[in-house]
């Protein structure tokens, strides 16, 4: 009973963790709504997904938001865009962005 209780615990906790971490480029990359990039040029488009749920518990949308528009930065930076817009909504854990240069480089 005690090591079913430390693994539930460890789950829970797993669940909360943050596995994605932004690059050195994609901290600079932001997130916008459509209406701000009206004068950018697309680049391209990602598709990033991440867990949404770890042995059947759900994570926290929140947290797996924000871990969709980190791996969405991420992959904005390599292109070297500098914003992102979410195109879809999150499913099952996976997300669409449009990739934008605002900023002249």
């Amino acid at each position: 009973m005690k090591n079913i209780t430390l693994i539930i615990i460890a789950m829970v906790a797993m669940t909360a963790c943050t596995w994605v971490k932004p690059t050195d480029e994609a901290v600079e990359v932001r997130v916008l709504y459509h209406h701000q990039v009206e004068q950018c040029k697309q680049l391209g488009r990602t598709t990033v997904s991440v867990m949404d749920s770890i042995a059947f518990i759900p994570r926290s949308e929140q947290q797996v938001t924000e871990e969709l528009e980190t791996l969405a930065r991420n992959s904005a930076a390599e292109i070297h865009g500098d914003s992102v817009t979410a195109i879809s909504k999150v499913i099952a854990g996976e997300q669409v962005y449009n990739i934008y240069r605002c900023k002249d480089k």
